[in-house]
């Protein structure tokens, strides 16, 4: 009698310790799920400050200079103008020339990422860039049929501005963006810009000559793979919301 009594007791007390080691861990996981999502929360609501600023700005006319980094194309600097209008209709024109953006890369724009707000927005940590302590936060795009995979943007959460993104596409390859900005901040438009790439996914667009001499195809493309390039446009003025064609793009 006394053997079954202390078995009893055994297994009381193992379902006893059992249901306290559930109710344990069961509340450790609810915790960790609450400060995800308010970690989520903020993310967001960062995001939604960065939008706000941006959705100040229905279309503008920038005009600028552009100078190009790219050690084997044949291009002369020149004076640009920049048209976008909502939601991420954009387009570069070189004076008197073309344009050298990377096709594909264009199209990769803050307004592109953040508009559709088809994206999971994840905290990933403090960066200091320039004397700012910015919040790094990845975009993970919920929708397959958008051209990019991951982006990661750097923002600044007292102006609420972006300084810098890196973005991964389905097939132009990865861009990173870095900008500074003056006189238009309240609306969330750079005074500079520097767009960098890699040159082994860049498409050239029509009219662009590369400067390999009489090397044969297979030298041309190893030095493609091994090369980088920036292009960087300065901004003199913005014409902010004044009306642009679509005919322009």
């Amino acid at each position: 009698m006394d053997h079954e009594k202390e078995r009893y007791f055994k297994l009381s007390l193992n379902k006893k310790y059992n249901l306290f080691g559930m109710k344990k861990w069961s509340v450790l996981i609810v915790g960790i799920l609450l400060i995800q999502v308010s970690v989520n929360a903020q993310s967001n609501a960062l995001i939604e400050r960065v939008t706000k600023k941006l959705n100040l700005v229905n279309d503008y006319v920038a005009t600028g200079v552009m100078k190009t980094d790219v050690a084997f194309i044949k291009a002369s600097l020149g004076k640009v103008k920049v048209y976008f209008k909502k939601p991420n209709m954009l387009k570069v024109k070189k004076e008197g020339g073309i344009s050298l953006l990377p096709k594909g890369g264009v199209s990769v724009t803050i307004n592109s990422l953040l508009n559709n707000k088809q994206y999971i927005a994840i905290e990933s940590g403090v960066q200091l860039y320039k004397g700012k302590s910015l919040q790094a936060i990845k975009l993970i795009p919920t929708d397959e049929k958008l051209d990019w995979v991951i982006a990661t943007l750097w923002i600044d959460p007292v102006d609420a501005l972006v300084y810098k993104t890196f973005t991964t596409t389905k097939e132009n390859g990865t861009y990173e963006i870095t900008m500074e900005y003056g006189q238009y901040a309240n609306y969330g438009l750079p005074s500079k810009l520097i767009f960098g790439f890699n040159t082994k996914d860049y498409k050239l667009p029509n009219g662009i000559t590369l400067e390999f001499g009489d090397e044969d195809p297979a030298a041309k493309q190893k030095a493609l793979k091994q090369k980088k390039g920036t292009i960087e446009i300065t901004y003199a003025n913005y014409v902010i919301n004044q009306g642009v064609s679509n005919s322009m793009f």
